[in-house]
């Protein structure tokens, strides 16, 4: 396949449905789309009903492009992530894997209009996250969360709202942010810098005030974070994590025991929000999502330093702190579910305690005037 070819696939594959999101090239399988969270394969002319280790190589060379540091880390670790343009249709994220002796391409569409907090329909703690002035604000969740698209939203209130220098290190560049009053400087890990903590540390001398980070992967990375927060700088990040707890666990798994109290206390310090997603599918199709927020205060600050306890666990703290615009995923399931967004059975699904969001649909439920169990009254009676 020829690099015009390539291009010819991946149009027909964009154009074959709505809301495609991802394209995938695996051995044994046709050309793949994930369109609203489900994989569906591709008709193309002439056809292909199984990508051969031959085709799927091939592809993958042509977004290798011969670039000689994506090809050293594809064969010395096994994949790699590079950006790939197509001219007038869309830009990717795409990873290059190994599996079974074979080559696999996932492709992530990367959008390029910026997402704004009210079109994404966030929570206003998001609004108050962009005007935070220093500190470490982390947005977690599974890969395709959408936890970029949301950055990209507290990073365009922030253009909306002040003149600031932001520095973002990505891989890849995913959202093109134009200059309005903030100054942007986007850079990309392979072209422009080598790691996350090389291009942190680099940052500090470019006078930013805000400075996103594409992930915390490393306790370099995290404790040169740290330090930018604890210095003024605003810093926003990714960690593969699925709620607050797991979270700071994740951030204090980072470091030696001896280190641990020093790290909980400049963690403590310098947290202002910790924000985790989960995309759930909607009624009638698409996703939508659900979000766990947590903001600091003096308990969240305690339970960081000393550990969770009774009555002083994240979720407890989340719960009561919903007035200060937190909450937790279940009030947010709940939420969804109570204005029709999304099934009961999605609801209790994705659910973190489940029997609270039983409960909470059972009373949305009465509110309807709809039964909250499938027994028939007219059929029980008391035993003689």
């Amino acid at each position: 396949m020829r690099r015009q070819e390539i291009d010819y696939i991946m149009a027909r594959m964009l154009d074959a449905y709505d809301n495609v999101s991802d394209l995938n090239i695996t051995v044994g399988k046709p050309f793949q789309v994930e369109t609203s969270g489900v994989l569906t394969p591709v008709d193309l002319d002439p056809p292909i009903s199984e990508i051969t280790p031959f085709q799927a190589e091939i592809f993958a060379l042509n977004l290798l492009d011969n670039n000689r540091r994506l090809t050293d880390n594809f064969m010395l670790e096994g994949s790699c992530d590079t950006s790939y343009e197509l001219p007038g249709k869309a830009r990717f994220r795409a990873n290059i894997f190994s599996q079974r002796g074979n080559t696999s391409v996932v492709l992530r569409k990367l959008q390029t209009k910026i997402p704004t907090c009210q079109e994404l329909g966030l929570p206003e703690a998001f609004k108050k996250m962009a005007k935070e002035q220093n500190g470490f604000i982390l947005i977690t969740g599974a890969t395709g969360s959408g936890k970029s698209t949301s950055l990209a939203a507290i990073l365009n209130e922030i253009n909306d709202a002040k003149s600031v220098h932001i520095v973002t290190l990505e891989d890849p560049i995913e959202y093109d942010h134009p200059h309005k009053k903030s100054t942007f400087n986007q850079r990309e890990m392979g072209n422009d810098f080598d790691t996350f903590g090389g291009g942190l540390r680099a940052a500090l001398r470019q006078a930013p005030k805000v400075i996103l980070v594409g992930e915390m992967r490393d306790r370099e990375t995290v404790e040169i974070g740290l330090s930018a927060a604890e210095t003024g700088h605003l810093v926003l990040s990714t960690l593969h994590t699925m709620d607050a707890g797991q979270t700071i666990n994740r951030i204090l798994g980072m470091f030696s025991i001896e280190e641990e109290n020093q790290i909980r206390i400049r963690f403590a310090e310098t947290i202002r929000w910790i924000v985790s997603q989960r995309l759930l599918p909607k009624e009638g199709g698409g996703r939508i999502a659900a979000f766990e927020i947590m903001g600091t205060n003096l308990r969240v600050q305690s339970s960081i330093l000393h550990g969770e306890s009774d009555g002083k666990t994240f979720y407890e703290i989340i719960q009561e702190g919903k007035p200060f615009g937190m909450t937790t995923f279940d009030d947010s399931i709940l939420e969804l579910y109570e204005s029709g967004i999304i099934s009961e059975d999605s609801a209790k699904a994705y659910a973190t305690r489940k029997g609270i969001v039983s409960r909470g649909i059972d009373a949305v439920k009465m509110i309807r005037g709809e039964a909250t169990t499938q027994i028939d009254p007219d059929q029980l009676k008391l035993e003689d």
